[in-house]
């Protein structure tokens, strides 16, 4: 089980989560050195591709680092997700049978939302930290404030269209706990196999979030 107050401690200490798409266990290995070594502790690993459940399993078992597990679009994958070591779960939209599972297995979830039918039917669900998902597309800053203003009891994870350009505006919101970003964990940084870019450009991130 994991202590949700703790999960959420962390993150909002941190006030970003790299979101990781990678399924090659050594890859994604190097990129957990490179995000610790960066000074960010957080890893959320992605379900998209085959094999994504083995490299959250190698990042599961390590103790320096929190894992996460995202793009859960179902209980199924919610039990594997969390039989392979992930201490939270992250899914693009809200889906009751998801957050239901989460909560019987005593793991945080963050479910994704964009409308204020879907904030309201989590928020009765007993989940209060939501993933604002797609944060760009779904009309950012702006429409985050206008969805936030009715729920005061909410917390967000704006995620999808997060860089480094826009990260403290994000930031800058009370209701907004910590921003989901990929930027800093792009396959382009390590192509060639090094992870010294990835462990840059976390250090920059780390460095940016930390100036607000």
């Amino acid at each position: 089980m994991s202590d949700p107050q703790e999960v959420y401690e962390l993150i909002g200490k941190h006030r970003v989560v790299p979101v990781v798409s990678e399924a090659d266990v050594d890859r994604a290995m190097g990129l957990t050195d490179a995000l610790v070594a960066g000074g960010l502790p957080i890893a959320e690993m992605t379900l998209r591709k085959p094999g994504a459940i083995e490299a959250l399993r190698a990042v599961g078992r390590r103790d320096d680092v929190l894992a996460i597990a995202g793009t859960v679009i179902n209980a199924q994958q919610v039990e594997a997700a969390v039989d392979a070591g992930a201490k939270m779960i992250v899914s693009p939209g809200f889906s009751p049978s998801v957050v239901e599972r989460a909560q019987q297995l005593g793991v945080p979830i963050c479910p994704g939302v964009c409308t204020p039918s879907e904030l309201q039917a989590a928020l009765a669900a007993g989940v209060d930290v939501l993933k604002f998902f797609p944060a760009g597309a779904a009309g950012g800053v702006g429409m985050l404030k206008a969805l936030s203003a009715p729920f005061p009891q909410a917390r967000f994870m704006p995620t999808g269209g997060v860089s480094a350009d826009n990260l403290l505006d994000y930031l800058k919101l009370d209701a907004v706990i910590a921003c989901g970003g990929s930027w800093m964990v792009s396959p382009k940084l390590y192509e060639d196999g090094a992870f010294d870019r990835v462990e840059q450009a976390v250090r920059e991130a780390v460095t940016l979030a930390a100036s607000h």
